[in-house]
């Protein structure tokens, strides 16, 4: 037998009916085409200043928003540039550069959507990208192969660019060779009169992408002349940075390149509690030029890194869209620039 509470839940509230540009046109006494018009951001047709105001006024009233899936089929595409997260730990300076991209991008009335790729790599993640069917892919890293361009392609995107240290067929490149961090590096070690060097190595996974170009860097640096490069793994935590402080003197190393400035500060405070002198000892150079260097004492020697702005980047992401059957563009877009401070 069914047991029929004494007090019976009160019914759910009724959904409310979704506002549609119908009724933003009638609150705001205009055509639907003007809502469209107004709310899309066209530039084809003139509105006057009070009419725009009055459709926007009305729209933020009714809550209503445009269907990005419906502006998408009147258009034939869509507004949004996906851009995968990164599959490795960045800094603040990378953060900072793609947050100033996001802005750029919704100044140019990009939708920016951050796709999370965890267990997807290469081509099997262009696939999940393509669902969603973006107008442009922007992928840091690398792994993503011709084949994955193409998938991306005829799903609608019209724009597909890289930033990572080689080219991809079919795609835009935005070249990041991180060798010239670690060349500047080691030329400023060479400069200072120091031929013993080393350069650490993280040995937290994903960064080997970054690491090994400026390891190479530092050895393109320094070939040729009388000094010597030792890899020094470490990872990032204070136990793994007191061994190697323990042993460094062992090692015979005058200098160190730190990868970054945040591995500086590790090693640095770790070398100071062995009683090794900073630079008398040993220089010490990161990179990044991060506000934590010029806290530190002795103030920290850093490789600035020198990216484009995000405005740049947008720009581009805009001009590659508008005339997507042009040939892909190649840009080299990271430079760099020692920092001479007190830690060499």
């Amino acid at each position: 037998m069914v047991q029929i509470p004494e007090h019976p839940a009160p019914p759910l509230p009724a959904q409310r009916s979704v506002p549609t540009s119908a009724d933003v046109a009638r609150l705001a006494g205009v055509s639907r085409a003007t809502v469209s018009y107004v709310l899309n951001n066209a530039t084809a047709v003139r509105i006057s200043e009070p009419t725009r105001r009055r459709v926007h006024q009305a729209a933020r009233e009714l809550g209503y928003v445009p269907h990005a899936a419906a502006r998408s089929l009147r258009a034939g595409h869509s507004r949004m540039v996906l851009m995968p997260a990164p599959t490795v730990p960045v800094g603040p300076l990378y953060s900072q550069f793609f947050n100033e991209l996001q802005w750029a991008l919704s100044r140019l009335d990009y939708t920016v959507v951050q796709y999370g790729s965890v267990g997807l790599q290469g081509d099997e993640a262009a696939r999940a990208w393509a669902e969603l069917r973006p107008v442009a892919v922007l992928v840091p890293g690398s792994g993503l192969g011709p084949q994955g361009v193409a998938v991306l392609k005829r799903s609608g995107a019209r724009a597909v660019l890289t930033l990572g240290p080689e080219r991809v067929e079919g795609a835009h490149a935005l070249l990041m060779d991180h060798s010239v961090v670690g060349r500047s590096a080691g030329a400023h070690l060479l400069a200072r009169g120091r031929r013993r060097v080393g350069v650490v190595v993280p040995e937290d996974p994903g960064l080997e992408i970054f690491s090994k170009p400026r390891l190479e860097g530092v050895r393109l640096a320094l070939r040729g002349t009388d000094a010597t490069v030792t890899e020094v793994p470490l990872a990032y935590d204070e136990e793994s940075a007191a061994r190697l402080a323990g042993r460094w003197r062992a090692l015979g190393l005058d200098a160190v390149f730190t990868y970054n400035d945040e591995y500086a500060m590790l090693l640095m405070r770790a070398l100071q509690d062995e009683g090794i002198g900073i630079p008398d000892e040993t220089a010490v150079i990161g990179a990044d030029d991060l506000m934590l260097g010029r806290l530190l004492r002795p103030r920290l020697s850093t490789v600035h890194i020198e990216l484009p702005s995000g405005q740049e980047l947008a720009e581009l992401v805009d001009r590659a869209v508008r005339d997507f059957g042009a040939a892909p563009e190649t840009h080299e877009v990271l430079g760099a620039t020692v920092l001479h401070r007190a830690s060499t």
